[in-house]
């Protein structure tokens, strides 16, 4: 693995993301609640860019067997990414998709050194 400085901190503030060419390789970096996360800019699903997607929050749902009513709520504002493509949806923290099971986005350690953003890969 090799380090990478994609960015200072400064420029990219809480909610923010930037999209960096890293060994040809496109990666999607993001910080949300001031931690720091890096993806492929690859969606499982048809190879999209998922990176450029928006960062949103999602509906859960709950079903009440005996009433057979359900609620939507909207939840995780903020943590949510969407692939742009097709709406696949993945949790910014930890790369898990919410559309699929056992799916998760490629990822790549990230540190803060010295004020600069490095991604390992």
């Amino acid at each position: 693995m090799a380090s990478h400085v994609v960015a200072s901190a400064d420029e990219l503030g809480p909610g923010e993301r930037k999209v960096v060419q890293v060994e040809g390789r496109e990666v999607g970096v993001f910080n949300v609640d001031g931690e720091y996360y890096a993806y492929s800019n690859w969606c499982a699903h048809q190879s999209g860019p998922v990176c450029e997607g928006s960062v949103t929050g999602t509906y859960e749902a709950t079903f009440d067997r005996d009433t057979l009513e359900y609620e939507l709520e909207w939840s995780e504002e903020g943590h949510i990414l969407n692939c742009p493509w097709h709406g696949w949806e993945y949790d910014v923290r930890d790369g898990e998709c919410l559309s699929r099971e056992k799916v998760r986005l490629p990822s790549y350690p990230v540190t803060v050194t010295d004020g600069e953003i490095v991604v390992e890969l």
